[in-house]
C-alpha cells in the first residue's frame, strides 16, 4: 500500500492538470469565438462608415460645381437671383480709407470711436 500512495498522488495531479488544461482551452476557445464575433461586428461597421464616407465625397463634389449648387438652390429651395432693388451696393476698405486722409495713425490701419474721442 505504502507504494501504490506516491502513484496515487502522481496520478491525481495528473488528472487535476489535465482537467485545468482543459477548463483554460475551453476558456481561451470562448474568448477567440467572441473576439472573431466583435471583430466582424467592426468589419461591418468599417465598411458601412467607407461607404458613408465614398457617398459625403460624391456630395462635396457636386456641391463644388456652381451649375449643381444653382441647380439645387432654385429646385429644392426655391431660390431666384435677387432683383435690381434688393442689390446693396458695399464700400471696399480700400475705397473708404482713401477717402479719409486726414485721420491720424497708421495708413491702412483701422481707427476705432474710443481712441478719437480721447
Amino acid at each position: 500500500m505504502n507504494r501504490s500512495r506516491p502513484f496515487l498522488v502522481l496520478w491525481t495531479l495528473a488528472v487535476v492538470a489535465s482537467v485545468a488544461a482543459f477548463v483554460l482551452h475551453l476558456g481561451l476557445r470562448g474568448r477567440i469565438f467572441k473576439l472573431g464575433y466583435e471583430m466582424g461586428k467592426e468589419r461591418s461597421e468599417q465598411a458601412r462608415l467607407r461607404e458613408a464616407r465614398r457617398v459625403l465625397e460624391l456630395e462635396v463634389a457636386s456641391f463644388q460645381n456652381p451649375q449643381r449648387v444653382e441647380v439645387i438652390a432654385k429646385t429644392l429651395l426655391g431660390m431666384q437671383p435677387p432683383t435690381p432693388d434688393r442689390i446693396i451696393p458695399m464700400r471696399s476698405i480700400e475705397n473708404d480709407q482713401a477717402a479719409r486722409p486726414g485721420r491720424e495713425g497708421e495708413a491702412g490701419a483701422p481707427q476705432h470711436e474710443a481712441s478719437s474721442q480721447q
